[in-house]
């Protein structure tokens, strides 16, 4: 914690998400406006993030986090989410293209289960800068996992993955 507190991070700036909140079929709930608005203000602080989204299934974590990507990806910086099993990452892959990908923002996913052309396509995308989010479980992990300009790191089920692994990814 403490080298978080001193340490730095990418200034992220807070943006206008009115066209985020009008593409939406539903309205944010005040829990997701407080919670993006806090991240969205640590994010602009120029001081490394570490926060805990907390909620049941179905209340609208993961649009908090599209919401904390967006800003991420409109000041040119990526952003990897990580989920335990290749399924709940290709749910995410398909919610946050579905939210992101018209608000202009390029979205990839990255399983073990993908075949090798696939990865190697993905891979060379994200090193070029041409992934705004990558989508995927522990192959985010992996050596050849290299990313233009990474400034966000989102971790699902945080629990499920050990210190070392989220710092790992972290570290790219």
């Amino acid at each position: 914690r403490e080298r978080r507190s001193t340490g730095v991070g990418p200034v992220i700036p807070q943006m206008d998400l009115d066209a985020f909140r009008a593409s939406l079929p539903f309205s944010l709930t005040g829990a997701q406006e407080k919670a993006i608005g806090e991240a969205a203000a640590d994010m602009a602080s120029g001081k490394p993030m570490n926060r805990l989204v907390q909620g049941d299934v179905g209340s609208g974590k993961t649009m908090v986090a599209a919401a904390c990507a967006l800003l991420a990806g409109r000041a040119g910086w990526q952003t990897a989410l990580m989920a335990p099993t290749e399924l709940l990452a290709e749910q995410h892959f398909r919610t946050l293209s579905g939210v992101l990908t018209p608000l202009g923002l390029q979205v990839g996913l990255l399983t073990g289960g993908q075949k090798a052309a696939e990865k190697r396509a993905v891979k060379a995308a994200l090193a070029a800068g041409e992934l705004d989010l990558l989508v995927g479980t522990h192959a985010l992990l992996s050596t050849g996992v290299d990313f233009a300009k990474l400034g966000l790191v989102i971790t699902d089920e945080q629990h499920r993955f050990g210190v070392a692994q989220r710092s790992v990814l972290s570290e790219k």
